[in-house]
């Protein structure tokens, strides 16, 4: 019942969404900051009311470890579709994400994440790849932050998929922190139930900003890998949380 809820919730948000994507453009035309900030505000309230529908719970830690004044690179592991409404429901920054390019073919997600500063990502083509993250680089530095998942693709192991170094390339070339973001339980929304949402807590945390500049140079070598064990060892520590 929640998943039938919840598909009739987004479909009448899509069918709102027309006279607010005209709306949003003329609001983009005279400002566009103020349209990236007015767009994620409405995102956001459409993503609370799906976890409230489908009954999840969040935990939320470590917000006061986001920097206020800067832009970030949030790093996380990837373990469902759920991902992203957790996470993009909690930061507290203008925030675009990283997405397979597939997503980009989506009517209205696509302009609702292209209003966001979404980046859409070939991962068969690396130069199309690298132009992406040249561009996370260009956004960072006008001050919106960038949400990606190393891992590549949804993973249900324990333990997670190698980090792909390439995707903090965002962090190594504007300079920006790298937050790692620890998502527990996620899966068990939809994916352990499929095709069934069913009531679930979840567990998010944000740890302590990661600047690559200050690491060694074996940590700046592997720095995926260095990462990946601190959002390793905080999963394990939010194993008893959820």
């Amino acid at each position: 019942m929640r998943t039938i809820i919840i598909f009739l919730f987004i479909l009448l948000f899509f069918i709102v969404s027309i006279p607010l994507f005209f709306i949003e453009y003329v609001i983009g035309k005279i400002n566009p900051h103020l349209k990236v900030k007015s767009s994620q505000a409405i995102v956001v309230t459409i993503l609370k009311g799906i976890l409230v529908l489908g009954g999840v719970k969040k935990t939320v830690i470590g917000l006061e470890n986001i920097p206020k004044d800067e832009a970030v690179l949030y790093v996380s592991n990837h373990r469902s579709f759920f991902d992203i409404v957790v996470a993009y429901a909690t930061v507290p920054t203008l925030t675009g994400f990283v997405a397979k390019k597939e997503i980009g073919k989506v009517p209205f997600l696509r302009t609702w994440m292209r209003y966001l500063n979404c980046l859409f990502l070939d991962r068969d083509n690396i130069r199309e790849g690298l132009k992406t993250i040249l561009e996370g680089v260009e956004l960072v530095k006008k001050g919106y932050s960038i949400y990606i998942s190393p891992e590549g693709t949804r993973n249900h192991e324990k333990e997670m998929l190698p980090f792909k170094e390439g995707s903090l390339k965002i962090a190594e070339k504007s300079g920006c922190p790298i937050i790692p973001v620890s998502l527990s339980n996620t899966d068990e929304v939809f994916e352990n139930h499929f095709p069934w949402v069913r009531k679930t807590h979840v567990v998010i945390e944000y740890g302590k900003p990661i600047y690559p500049k200050e690491l060694t140079k074996e940590q700046q070598k592997r720095l995926g890998a260095y990462v990946q064990n601190v959002i390793r060892d905080t999963l394990l520590k939010n194993e008893s949380l959820v």
